[in-house]
């Protein structure tokens, strides 16, 4: 928990790109910063990351007001924004980087984790087991400045067009209430 109330949740769902793209657009999200976590080396670059050697996961910090949004409402957002069956892969992004992980902060987060893990499985949406990983938080390394508010700043890019642009679609779609004003 952070002071005024303000909590983190750490999210890899694939590409940063799009983790920060998706959330950033959430009410009651204060801030989402793109970067790397779950590895066994100190201050990875994105090139070291990239290689799948370092251990880490290309993952998101978001740190949010459970006044206005629920860690519940964020991992809905995050089962349904990417999918949680494919081992090591998001489309055509392939590597561990790109697995999919929730690395709880505290108790109260991997309870709500499991249980939300737990009942998506029962769910029945997804035909394929669901392979996310509920790991405990240890440390995140900022990515490098470049990989910050990606999305905005390459809007016409192809993978921003093509990759991240529908997974805002979803979101809209799926979420709209929840979207902050200037993102509807």
């Amino acid at each position: 928990m952070k002071e005024n109330n303000i909590e983190v949740a750490t999210l890899a769902n694939g590409c940063f790109w799009c983790s920060e793209a998706i959330f950033t657009r959430l009410k009651g999200v204060k801030s989402v910063v793109p970067g790397y976590s779950g590895g066994l080396i100190e201050n990875p670059t994105y090139d070291e990351v990239c290689t799948g050697t370092t251990g880490h996961a290309e993952a998101a910090q978001i740190e949010f007001d459970p006044s206005i949004i629920s860690f519940e409402k964020l991992l809905d957002v995050f089962w349904h924004t990417h999918d949680p069956t494919t081992l090591n892969r998001q489309g055509a992004d392939v590597g561990t980087q790109y697995r999919s992980v929730i690395f709880y902060h505290n108790e109260k987060q991997r309870e709500i984790a499991e249980r939300s893990k737990m009942e998506l499985e029962k769910s029945g949406i997804y035909k394929d087991p669901i392979v996310t990983e509920i790991t405990p938080f240890k440390k995140f390394y900022l990515a490098e400045d470049y990989h910050k508010k990606y999305y905005e700043s390459h809007k016409s890019a192809p993978y921003c067009r093509f990759v991240i642009e529908p997974k805002i679609h979803k979101l809209l779609n799926k979420y709209g209430k929840d979207i902050k004003s200037e993102y509807s």
